[in-house]
């Protein structure tokens, strides 16, 4: 029991600070880009509870940890109106990359101050723990939204890119996105995309990170 207190006290820092600077980044994004509905309701800030949603950012990833050792778990969303962008056909689809992107530049933030870790000579177990599950934490977050299903953000950015009749059928999956994620993860089949999309960011971390690694060494 105290072992999987110390766990989750391991990720519960990553995992907010994972989900946080995603949807603060929509929101950025979607302001850049016309529309201040996130601005207006203060979601653009790096506050987390102003995002924390009780049943996702606390309830789902603890109870995921200790019934399966699992960790995932989600935020508010943050309201976009697109009609409001500038180009809401084009501009959907970099509001919806905001996010995973935000969560790639954490995973080399979280690589980096491991580096530091080792080049100080700090070995604690926690701090060097928290900087492994922050990468994974956010891999795992950008590979998931990335995957190309409404009200996901790759969703969002294969609704931009499909001819507008297209566009408009598939974009009424949204509803049932919910449930057919469920019954993907349930399933098992969700792992054919989370997994090497994890693999290519985890790729393009340790390609940015690299230069500083024959630094530091």
């Amino acid at each position: 029991m105290v072992e999987n207190f110390r766990n989750i006290l391991v990720f519960a820092l990553p995992v907010l600070f994972a989900i946080t600077l995603h949807e603060a980044a929509h929101a950025y994004a979607a302001r850049r880009l016309g529309d201040n509905t996130a601005y207006a309701q203060g979601r653009m800030t790096l506050n987390p509870l102003v995002h924390i949603d009780l049943f996702g950012t606390i309830i789902i990833p603890i109870v995921l940890y200790l019934t399966s050792g699992f960790v995932f778990g989600y935020a508010k969303p943050v309201p976009v109106q697109f009609g409001n962008l500038r180009n809401p056909k084009r501009d959907m689809a970099w509001v919806a990359l905001a996010g995973p992107a935000a969560n790639l530049l954490m995973a080399f933030l979280w690589v980096v101050f491991g580096m530091l870790l080792v080049a100080f000579g700090i070995d604690e177990e926690f701090p060097n723990k928290m900087a492994r599950a922050g990468l994974v934490t956010n891999l795992l977050i950008f590979a998931f939204n990335l995957f190309p299903l409404p009200p996901l953000d790759g969703g969002r950015v294969l609704t931009s890119m499909l001819p507008n009749r297209i566009a408009f059928k598939f974009a009424r999956i949204e509803p049932y996105g919910f449930f057919i994620l469920l019954a993907l993860l349930y399933f098992n089949l969700l792992a054919f995309w989370v997994q090497p999309v994890m693999w290519l960011g985890a790729q393009a971390v340790e390609l940015i990170t690299t230069p500083l690694a024959w630094l530091l060494s």
